[in-house]
Order: structure tokens, then C-alpha cells, then sequence
């Protein structure tokens, strides 16, 4: 019997357990949105006493619609179990946790906790919406984000999408703990290239994920950006060249200054300047400084200007000793680089090239000058040369001079020609009998004189004389030797003294004066021979006698004929007898026509000189008439005069006659050839005047 009570009393138990109050659905933590409705849920079974909610351990109430509470309410289905917690518009101040409690059951439900969510405001950018920056100079951007959102939010900034980094986030807490305001400082240093960027400050958080943005724009004001430019940008020198200088700055430009290698140019202004270049502007560029209100910027350029070579540096002139190495250097400026060439004076060879002439192991035949010269330019200006001396240190260099023979017993001077460099220390004469440097001894003196210069670069010279007074027999045998010596060594030469004879120069001598004497009374003689005849002298008119005709044969022609008749063909001279001329007392020569104007009769000029005769000498043979074939002809003119006996007459070199007197009548003969003939051995001086004559039974004669 116990067994089956048992089991009845485990049913009811387990009925009755079965019908006990508890939560079909409890709250959970919930985030909503300031503003947004917030829903607690929660729903009983088994029990139908009084619910209700409570906030933070505060009951809110049992009525469905929580009076007092005028945003709170309960929903549901109370006999279902149904009783849910609703509260719209949430506030911040619903930020709390709740809990859903059946009172007559003892039931609390777990507690939720309720998040309300602030969304951030739009931030506000400190200076914006233009803020104003200058290019260079270092800048903190500030946005901040006032407000109670919640959570905090973060700061961020983006350029053209693009999140930038390095900004700095602060935050400010209030005395509740809560937040203040937030800030983000982004620091940059704007160019000019970012004038009119737009930068985008973002705040954002949970309650609001995408955002809200804040635009900026920013303003450069920056120093002027100045190009410079030049036209032509290559010229020759001389030639006009135009600077423009240009600029973009913000604020606008202010000033202009001009400056070529660092010195301003006076009067220069504006933009734009214009100048003649010259070689100066390859070297000392030309700027342009532009101001505004922020700063200052300048640009300069230098022209390719062409000019011919410029010397900077002229070669030194050089002393080497023998053995060593000479180096030569000079330097020319020119655009184009000009090119630099080495000679040596009196050569067109070329040595070598470029600003440094090497000359290894000199010699002295290597002392000159040598020439460093440059080309012209494109224009063919500039150019030019200029030279140096290179003296090579080398023992001397000893030369005999000529030196005349001497007399025995009388003075000597023998002479050596010494070069050297260094100078020498001394020049020594020796002999058998000693040496002597300077002064006198004995016989002996020496005397020591500058030279001219010597060979270019051979040193300066010396020319040592040894005077001898009283010579012997002795010094014209022996040898003197003439050397000198330097720090590089010793050169020496031997001269040797020629001897004179005393007797061929006095027959010379008496030679020569005894000739001299001859021909002083020779010429003597002559001349007073002319000077006596001269007194008769005729005037300036002489006659010209022809007879027409020839040896090979006569021909007569009638007055017209004579008269137009050619002077190539005449017939040979003749002596005729000129009875009917005579000499007035104004000594003029007068003619007597005894043909009553049948001859022509004309007055000739005819300038005579003294001739050679046969053998070379001059002499006055007695007059003589035409003799045979053979014998020179001459005139007898005394008749006419009442002269003394003339002179002889003979050819002259140039063809005609000569005489004495200055001035005489003779007959004019045309040569057959210009120039001295040729005569054969015994021809005589006039073969043509030997000719035999025809007579004629008429005479014409030209005066």
C-alpha cells in the first residue's frame, strides 16, 4: 500500500512544479541611437501577478503606461506574459541598465544595459572655411568637434580622398569626466602649388560611421616665382640682347631690380631690360629680383656671348740648367674655347697644344723665345700671341773674333766673344808665358765689354780684348787661349795672332799715290785744253750738210721730193767747203742762201761731248783731210772760225761725232744700227765714212 501512495504524492508533486512562474524571455544590452526607440523584452509564463520594470534599481512603475515616465511604456500581451519595456525618443539620460521583475513570483530577470548613442556634430576648422597660409612657412591646421557625442569621436583629414597623416589628436574632459570637445592639429608646409587646395576635416564614431565633414579651402599667399629669359640667348659680342623677367606671386608684384654679377644696374626698371653684350656676361650673369608683400624672389642667366680669344695670363719667361725640364704655361679665355698653340720664333713649327708647353732635358740650342698663341674667333676677332724666353743654364760658350794682323814690335789687339748664363765668374787669357783676367801685365792688358745680344736666349755676352804693346816673334807663333768658366762648367777658344810685312804695303801705298798723281795731271791737262778752244765756241746753231744719194748708186730728187723726203734714207757724209757761212759779232751763225731759196736752209741744235780715242786715251792730233779707205774722218772747221786746229773728231759710243769744243758745226749721221757696233780687229771707227763719194751737180743743204 505505501508503494502505490508514493507514487501518487511524486505526480502531484511533479504537476505542480510544472505550473511555477518563470521568464519565457529576458532583456539583453542594447545600443540605440539618440532619438531612435529602445525595446527591453520580456515575457513570463505561468504567472499573472504584477510586472515591472526598474532603472538602475529604480521601479518605474506596474501600470502599462508608467505614468510620470511620459517617454517610457510597457506592450505586450499582459494574460500572454507579454511585457515589454518601450522608450521613445531615447535620450542620453536612458543610457542606464534595466531589469524585468515579477514582484508576487520573486522573479528579477538579468539585468541590460541600455547604450545611447551620440552622434558627433560637424567639426569646425579654426580659420576656415578660407584659411589663409604662406607658401614656406610651417602651419597647424585645428579642427575640432564640440558636443556631447558618444562616444568620443576621432578627427580625421583627407586631401582629394586622401586621408592625411600625421595630424595630432587631443581631447578635452569636463569636471563630470565627460568629454568636452575634441581636436585634431594637422601641421604642413603649404607651396605655392597648394593655393586653392581643399582639405576636408571628418569626425567620426559609432553613433555615426560615415561622418560628418567640414571643407576648408587654402589660400597661399607666396614670394614671386620669377623666370628670366633672354633674347637671343647667342650672340656676338657687340650685338643688343633683351632680359624679360617674369612673375606669379600672391599678392601681386610690387618692384623689379636688376643686378649683372652681383652689382646693380643703375636705371634699370620694369621688366624688361635691354644691353650690348660683351664678353663680361658669360661670366657675371644678370638677375632679376622680383618683391611683393610676402617677400622676395630673383632668377639670373648668363649669355652665351662669342667673343674672340682674351689673354688672362701671359708664359714667364724661364732659366733652366742644362738637363732639366722647362715648362711654359699660359692661358686665354674666349667662347668658343679657343685653341692655344706653341712655336718658337723664326719656326712654323708646332711644338704642342693646350695652356702648358713641356720641353724635357733642355739643351742650349733649345734657348729662345717661344710663342703661346691663339687662334682668332668665329668673327675672326681677338686672338693674338704672346711670348717667352727660355735661358738654358749651360758652361760657356767662348767664340774668336777676327783680329788684324800686327807689326812685329808693334801694338796687337786679339779679341773672343764669350755667351754664358749664369754670367761667368771671370774670362781668362793664357799663354805660354802666363794668364792674365784683368788689368796688365807686362806686355799684356786686357779690357772687358758688354756684347750685343747674342742668340735669343744665349745669355747676356762679353767680349774680351788682350792688348799686346812691343809684339815678338814669340806672339805670332804661340796660341792664346781665351776661356771662361761658370757653376756648370768651363768653355775656351784659342786665337792666334796674324803677322804684317812692313815693305809690299809701302809699295802699295806708293802704287796707289803715284797712279793718283798720273791721273790728276792727265785730267788737268785735258781740261785746261777744252777751257782754251771753248772761248771760240760756236752758237746754238749748227748746220746739217747731206748729199742725196749713196755708194750704191745716185739718184736726184727734185725740191718737192727733197723736202718730203724720209730721213731713213740718207747718203753718207761728205767734207764740204762751208765758204758761205760766217760768224757775226753776236758770234750767231748766220747762212747766205747763194740759191736764192732754191735749198732749204734750217738751224739745228747739236750737242757734242769729247770722245774716246783708239786705245782709251784722249789727245788732240793735228787736223787732217779725207785720207784713203781706212783712215777715221774728222772736220776742219778753222776756215769758218779763225779758230786754232780743232781737235780730232771721232765715233762716240752712242754714234755720233765728238770734239773739244763745246759746241761746233759737223755733219749729222744717222747710225745704220743703235747701239756700239761690233768692228772687227782693224776696222776702223768710221768704216762708212771711208766710202768712196760720187760727185753731184747738186748740193742741198738742211741747216
Amino acid at each position: 500500500m505505501l508503494v502505490p501512495a508514493l507514487l501518487v504524492l511524486f505526480f502531484c508533486l511533479r504537476g505542480r512544479a510544472g505550473l511555477s512562474p518563470h521568464f519565457l524571455q529576458q532583456p539583453a544590452d542594447l545600443v540605440v541611437l539618440l532619438g531612435d526607440e529602445a525595446r527591453l523584452p520580456c515575457a513570463l509564463d505561468a504567472y499573472s501577478g504584477v510586472v515591472q520594470w526598474t532603472k538602475d534599481g529604480l521601479a518605474l512603475g506596474g501600470e502599462r503606461d508608467l505614468p510620470g515616465w511620459s517617454r517610457y511604456w510597457i506592450s505586450g500581451d499582459s494574460g500572454s506574459g507579454q511585457h515589454n519595456l518601450h522608450i521613445r525618443p531615447v535620450e542620453l539620460q536612458d543610457q542606464a541598465s534595466y531589469e524585468c521583475q515579477a514582484t508576487q513570483a520573486g522573479l528579477r530577470s538579468r539585468p541590460a544595459r541600455l547604450h545611447v548613442l551620440v552622434p558627433p556634430e560637424a567639426p569646425q576648422v579654426l580659420g576656415g572655411p578660407s584659411v589663409s597660409l604662406v607658401a614656406g612657412v610651417p602651419a597647424n591646421l585645428t579642427c575640432r568637434s564640440h558636443g556631447n557625442a558618444h562616444p568620443t569621436p576621432e578627427l580625421l583629414w583627407f586631401r582629394n580622398g586622401v586621408r592625411l597623416d600625421g595630424a595630432t589628436f587631443h581631447q578635452t574632459l569636463l569636471k563630470d569626466g565627460t568629454t568636452g570637445s575634441v581636436e585634431s592639429i594637422l601641421s604642413l608646409t603649404p607651396s605655392r602649388h597648394d593655393d586653392g587646395a581643399t582639405l576636408v576635416c571628418r569626425a567620426r564614431s559609432q553613433a555615426l560611421p560615415s561622418g560628418k565633414d567640414t571643407t576648408i579651402t587654402l589660400s597661399l599667399q607666396y614670394p614671386p616665382v620669377v623666370t628670366l629669359s633672354a633674347e637671343p640667348q647667342t650672340m656676338q659680342e657687340g650685338e643688343k640682347v633683351t632680359f624679360l623677367c617674369q612673375a606669379t606671386a600672391q599678392p601681386p608684384v610690387t618692384g623689379y631690380r636688376w643686378a649683372k654679377g652681383g652689382s646693380p644696374v643703375l636705371g634699370a626698371r620694369g621688366p624688361m631690360l635691354e644691353v650690348v653684350a660683351d664678353a663680361s656676361f658669360l661670366t657675371s650673369p644678370v638677375s632679376c629680383e622680383v618683391s611683393n608683400a610676402v617677400g622676395s624672389a630673383n632668377c639670373s642667366t648668363a649669355l652665351d656671348v662669342q667673343f674672340g680669344p682674351i689673354l688672362l695670363a701671359k708664359p714667364e719667361p724661364l732659366s733652366v740648367d742644362i738637363g732639366e725640364d722647362a715648362s711654359f704655361r699660359c692661358a686665354w679665355r674666349g667662347n668658343p674655347l679657343p685653341r692655344v698653340t706653341w712655336t718658337r720664333r723664326g719656326s712654323e713649327q708646332v711644338l704642342g697644344s693646350g695652356p702648358t708647353l713641356r720641353l724635357p732635358s733642355v739643351r742650349p740650342e733649345d734657348s729662345g723665345d717661344y710663342m703661346c698663341r691663339a687662334e682668332p674667333g668665329l668673327a675672326g676677332l681677338g686672338g693674338g700671341a704672346a711670348e717667352a724666353r727660355l735661358t738654358v743654364n749651360a758652361p760657356p760658350l767662348v767664340t774668336a773674333l777676327h783680329s788684324a794682323p800686327a807689326f812685329l814690335r808693334g801694338p796687337a789687339r786679339l779679341q773672343c766673344l764669350v755667351f754664358a748664363s749664369p754670367a761667368p765668374e771671370a774670362v781668362v787669357w793664357s799663354w805660354d808665358e802666363g794668364f792674365l783676367a784683368k788689368g796688365s801685365r807686362g806686355r799684356f792688358q786686357v779690357e772687358t765689354f758688354p756684347a750685343p745680344e747674342g742668340h735669343e736666349g744665349q745669355g747676356p755676352g762679353l767680349i774680351s780684348v788682350l792688348h799686346i804693346s812691343g809684339t815678338q816673334e814669340s806672339d805670332f807663333s804661340q796660341g792664346f787661349n781665351c776661356s771662361a768658366r761658370n757653376r756648370l762648367g768651363e768653355g775656351g777658344t784659342q786665337v792666334s795672332l796674324g803677322r804684317r810685312d812692313l815693305l809690299p804695303t809701302v809699295k802699295i801705298v806708293a802704287g796707289v799715290a803715284s797712279v793718283a798723281m798720273t791721273l790728276l795731271m792727265v785730267i788737268t791737262g785735258v781740261t785746261l785744253c777744252c777751257w782754251h778752244h771753248g772761248k771760240a765756241s760756236f752758237s746754238k746753231q749748227n748746220n746739217l750738210v747731206r748729199i742725196p744719194g749713196s755708194s750704191h748708186g745716185s739718184s736726184s730728187r727734185g725740191p718737192e721730193e727733197e723736202e718730203t723726203g724720209s730721213s731713213e734714207d740718207q747718203g753718207p757724209i761728205v767734207h764740204t767747203d762751208h765758204s758761205d757761212l760766217v760768224l757775226d759779232e753776236e758770234r750767231a751763225l748766220e747762212t747766205k742762201d747763194s740759191t736764192n731759196g732754191y735749198y732749204k736752209v734750217r738751224g739745228v741744235s747739236v750737242s757734242l761731248s769729247l770722245g774716246e780715242a783708239p786705245g782709251g786715251g784722249l789727245f788732240l792730233p793735228a787736223p787732217s783731210p779725207l785720207g784713203p779707205l781706212g783712215t777715221p774722218p774728222f772736220y776742219d772747221f778753222s776756215p769758218h772760225m779763225g779758230m786754232p786746229a780743232p781737235c780730232r773728231l771721232y765715233r762716240a759710243q752712242a754714234g755720233y761725232l765728238t770734239t773739244p769744243h763745246s759746241r761746233a758745226f759737223t755733219s749729222y749721221i744717222k747710225p745704220i744700227s743703235l747701239g756700239p757696233p761690233d768692228l772687227a780687229p782693224g776696222t776702223p771707227p768710221f768704216p762708212y765714212a771711208a766710202f768712196p763719194t760720187s760727185s753731184h751737180a747738186r748740193l742741198q743743204t738742211h741747216v
